[in-house]
Formats: structure tokens, sequence, C-alpha cells
């Protein structure tokens, strides 16, 4: 059988995205080769936040056109957010390229790969490029990204609850390349959490551009709760399930039930990405965040006093357009005083068709990477410090499995969300037990297992 290769830029969603593609391609027979050199269909899902993600999509897609020179029989495609943004753009000046598939159609990427090697295996020379393009929109497609490849042992898993996002962020480009925003019905997602509990799945991630805003246009509140607080309900009901996450929420869907559900759901994980994106409320609002930097400090405080032992990681743009020096020290000042277990921190980047693209008082480049490296260092110290304090303690860990620096050592995450690495054998992967911390280096932990009656410590 056919051989396929799948490469992932971007996010999350993204990752869940190529899992959908492989797993419908596995269910037709195909195998994963573990090189693009082996493949008969290599496929590139793609992310189109940050210009960086283009044009490393592009430059690798560029390189693969020395195996379609040796082996033109071979399926080349994109998948995803750059996809369906440029559309049969793609194939200008890259002539291997077959298939261009958008973020609404990954469900019938299956489909379009065997016509695609059909074509190429019967050489029909009337129709020589033998390529498809399919960025159209699809109603009810938020549906089809449900099936999962279960590995042995696997005991994490990412559930998509919904699709697109309708806030229009000035520098996003997501709704173009995502769509509207449009959510699963609750019992479809239960259904599926169900089924991956069954398998033996220990921990889910509940997926979304603006998760905690499932359901707001089709779900009506109940005793108050918001539709997405329903959700956490419902799934922290399912037996079997040890953790619950959700990424990425915005603090606009932060409501008092939301933030009670940290108190009440013991199976909800103490940890919030929770994105800034800057300090400054001028900046904010060019942006379209509808937040002030006074409400982010308010909430990030209500999180902490209802889960004290909750951990607060963030994203934030630095080199907005406009960006002055006090906006950048507000930005500054304000992650400093919240003191983020971690951050990502982005300069920012020009999306065609975003309207900050166009926006007056765009930064200059060597400016945007002074104030990166800054803030990183502001970071840095803080997120130091939050594992320091770890030192010496006992904490909880699900082992997900080997560790991506070190395949000899094992590794897994504490319920805020912070690695662990420690020496282990393949029976620990997948279990849930305590880690005695003994070292912190970098954005690790190190440490033993060990066993205890008393409770560990929720890190």
């Amino acid at each position: 059988m056919p051989k396929f290769f799948i490469k992932t830029y971007g996010c999350q969603m993204n990752e869940r995205d190529s899992e959908q593609v492989a797993h419908s391609l596995l269910a037709r027979g195909y195998e994963r080769a573990a090189r693009e050199t082996e493949a008969d269909v290599v496929l590139l899902n793609t992310c189109s936040v940050r210009d960086m993600a283009d044009q490393k999509a592009l430059g690798k897609m560029g390189m693969l056109g020395q195996i379609a020179k040796r082996r033109p029989e071979v399926v080349f495609g994109f998948l995803g957010c750059m996809a369906q943004a440029r559309g049969d753009a793609l194939f200008s000046g890259l002539p291997h390229v077959d298939l261009v598939v958008g973020t609404q159609k990954f469900h019938r990427v299956a489909d379009y790969v065997e016509e695609l090697l059909e074509k190429k295996r019967m050489r029909r020379m009337d129709d020589p490029r033998y390529s498809i393009c399919d960025t159209g929109e699809e109603a009810g497609s938020e549906e089809t990204i449900r099936h999962h490849e279960v590995k042995k042992r696997q005991a994490t898993a990412f559930v998509s609850i919904m699709q697109g996002c309708n806030m229009h962020c000035t520098f996003c480009i997501v709704p173009q390349t995502r769509g509207a925003e449009r959510s699963r019905s609750l019992e479809e997602v239960v259904r599926e959490v169900r089924e991956l509990v069954a398998r033996g799945v220990k921990e889910i991630t509940l997926l979304g551009q603006i998760v905690n805003l499932f359901g707001r246009h089709g779900m009506a509140k109940v005793n108050g709760k918001s539709p997405f607080v329903q959700l956490l309900e419902a799934v922290h009901e399912i037996a079997g399930l040890e953790r619950l996450r959700f990424t990425s929420p915005h603090p606009i869907g932060f409501r008092d039930d939301l933030i009670r559900a940290f108190a009440e759901l013991p199976k909800l994980a103490e940890h919030v990405h929770l994105p800034l994106q800057s300090g400054s409320d001028r900046i904010l609002k060019a942006m379209h965040r509808p937040y002030t930097a006074a409400k982010y400090r308010g909430l990030v405080g209500r999180l902490r006093q209802t889960s004290p032992e909750i951990a607060i990681t963030t994203d934030v743009i630095v080199g907005f357009p406009g960006e002055s020096e006090e906006d950048y020290a507000q930005t500054r000042e304000l992650v400093d005083e919240i003191q983020f277990d971690n951050a990502f921190i982005f300069r920012y980047s020009t999306r065609r068709d975003t309207p900050a693209a166009t926006m007056a008082g765009q930064i200059d480049e060597e400016l945007k990477a002074q104030r990166n490296q800054d803030l990183l260092g502001v970071v840095d110290a803080s997120a130091h410090r939050a594992n320091e304090r770890l030192v010496g303690r006992n904490v909880e860990i699900l082992c997900e499995g080997p560790s991506r620096t070190n395949a000899a050592r094992l590794m897994g995450r504490t319920r805020t969300n912070k690695i662990v690495v420690f020496e282990g054998n393949k029976e620990h992967v997948g279990e849930i037990f305590e880690v005695a911390v003994q070292q912190a280096n970098g954005f690790s932990l190190y440490g033993t297992p060990v066993v205890q009656t008393s409770s560990p410590t929720h890190a």
C-alpha cells in the first residue's frame, strides 16, 4: 500500500487536523512513512499566523521538488491555513504541487489523494498537472474532526470542540483561514471523549480558536452556566478520565462560572493559557482586544484567589504598529508584575489583508527584536522562579513517554503543565504518579519517581 508523510506547522489545532488526515489514510490501508523520501504522499499542514511559518512551509515544499524530479508519481500537497489563504496561487512556482486543501476540507483529503494517485498511475497526457484545489466553505465541517489514532499506552489526546473565530483582532488572519465561529454539539464532544477514555486516554485537552466561547450562538445558559462550563461539567463526569484541560481561551470568556469551575471540578487541571497580547490599553484597543490591562490584572487575581496553585501562561506581541516606548514599558511592567509561569513572546508580523498591515507607525524590525529579547528575559526569570519553587517537593505527573531531548529518559507533565524528566521504564508510560523534584533546569524539572501515601502537591 502507499505510504504517507505529514509535516505539521503551527498550533495544537493543526496537530489535531493532521491526526485526522492520518487517521483517514490509515483507515484506507495506507502506511506511515518515517521520512518524506520514503513516502508516496507528502503533505504539509500549514500555518499562517506569522510570515515565518508561511516561509518555512514554502521553503520545505521547494526542497521537496528534488524528490519530485526523481519520483514524479509522488503526490505533494499543502493543507490548512496557508492553503486556505493562498489557494490556487500555491501552484505557481511549485510545479510539483498537486493538492491544496483548506481548513474546512480535511475530511476530504483521503479522497483527493486517491484520485491524484490514480491519475498519476494512469499517466493521463490530457491532464498533465493532476492538480486539485479545494478551499471552499462546508457546512457542518466542525463535526468532521472526531477520529483519532490512539497508540498503545497513549496518555493524552486533543479534542476539537469548535472551529473558526468571530473576534477579528486586527493582527490576526485566523477568521479568514478558519472561517466564522461554529461549535460542535455538546453530545458529540462528550461521545468522542468517552470513546478516547475507553481506549486508555487519561487526559483530554479541549481545543478551539476561542475555546471558552463554545456554543454561545446555539446553546442557552443553564443555571447561570455558559455552554462551555456545561461542557466541562459533562466531560468531567466521564468515568476513567483523570485530567481535563482546554486551550486557547480569551479573557472576555472568563465569567464567574468558569472561574468557579477551577474550584468545583477536581479533574480540571490548574493551568490557564491566557493571552495578554499587550499591557497598553491604547495598543489593546488598536488590536481590537476588548479588555483593559486592569481587567486582565483583575482576572488573574480572581483565578489565583480561586485556585492558589494555578499556573498562568500567556502570549504577548511586541512591536505592534504604533507601539511607543511608553506602550512597551507598560507591557513589560505588567508582565513583570504578574509573574507568568511561561509566555510566548512574538514580534509583530504583518499578515496581508488584516487591518494592522496597513496601520501607520509600523515598527522597525531591529526595535522589535530588542523588545522581544528584553521581554523574554523578564519571562525567563519568572518561569525559572516558578520552577525553582518546586525543587524539593513531590508533584503529581502523567507520564507521556520518552523525553524529546533524551530518549533514554521519560517525561511527564504536572497538573500545572510543567515538564518533568526522570529515569524510568516503559511501564511508567500512561500512568499517574508522584515524582520528587530534585532540580530545575531551564523550563524543565528533573526528579525521581516516589511512592508515598500522602497527597501530592498539585503542581
